[in-house]
């Protein structure tokens, strides 16, 4: 991915934001005798503390995530044997030229992405579990009552060894935020509130949203 200085994304804190709020993720792998293996599954975010520094590193804040998947797709992968890149999305949409009002403009595209290299690491059956425990705890904990694993543990516990999970604390962490850093502030203004606007044939509030915080704003 072509990464540009104005809108690199390097404090750890917010590329945790983008996975937080954008947990469905692709999982690539390559495995060197066959054809690039690719899976879509959810993860989540570890926080600050939860990864180890690698030698050499002291002190340093990596970046750690857990997910799981079924054992069929681990398996394929040969998670835990190979390198894997894994991919967060955060929001994106298309960019008209109409909503500069200004010339000479082309349509783009803006967006908000994390890679993540590393070797996953294969989790046993009790962290693999506690790993979809806090994956189902992320997701209902918009719910006014959020539902519990535990109201259908023993069914849970039965399925479970059928899900393989893992974690990766990446090596490398490419994280870029295209949102019109490029343009002056009024622009990037106008872009923003075209975005917000129903009326608009590619209305994209979330995107909006990720324009107008001052975390993906140069200071």
């Amino acid at each position: 991915m072509l990464q540009q200085k104005i809108f690199q994304v390097e404090d750890p804190a917010a590329v945790r934001e983008v996975i937080a709020a954008n947990s469905w993720a692709t999982l690539v792998s390559h495995p060197a005798d066959g054809e690039p293996v690719v899976s879509h599954l959810p993860v989540l975010a570890e926080p600050p503390d939860a990864a180890e520094p690698a030698a050499g590193e002291a002190g340093t804040d990596r970046i750690s995530v857990t997910g799981h998947l079924a054992r069929t797709d681990a398996d394929s992968h040969r998670l835990g044997d190979l390198p894997a890149v894994l991919i967060v999305q955060g929001p994106h949409g298309y960019v008209s030229p109409v909503w500069y009002e200004e010339t000479p403009h082309v349509p783009t595209w803006n967006f908000v992405v994390v890679h993540l290299y590393g070797r996953p690491e294969v989790l046993g059956p009790e962290e693999t579990y506690q790993v979809l425990t806090e994956t189902v705890d992320h997701f209902e904990s918009r719910f006014p009552e959020p539902w519990k694993l535990s109201q259908a543990s023993a069914y849970a516990t039965r399925i479970a060894p059928g899900v393989t999970g893992f974690r990766l604390v990446a090596d490398r962490v490419v994280a870029k935020a295209k949102l019109s850093q490029d343009e002056s502030a009024e622009v990037a203004d106008r872009v923003a509130d075209a975005l917000e606007r129903p009326d608009q044939p590619w209305s994209n509030p979330a995107l909006a949203r990720a324009m107008r915080s001052s975390l993906r704003r140069p200071s």
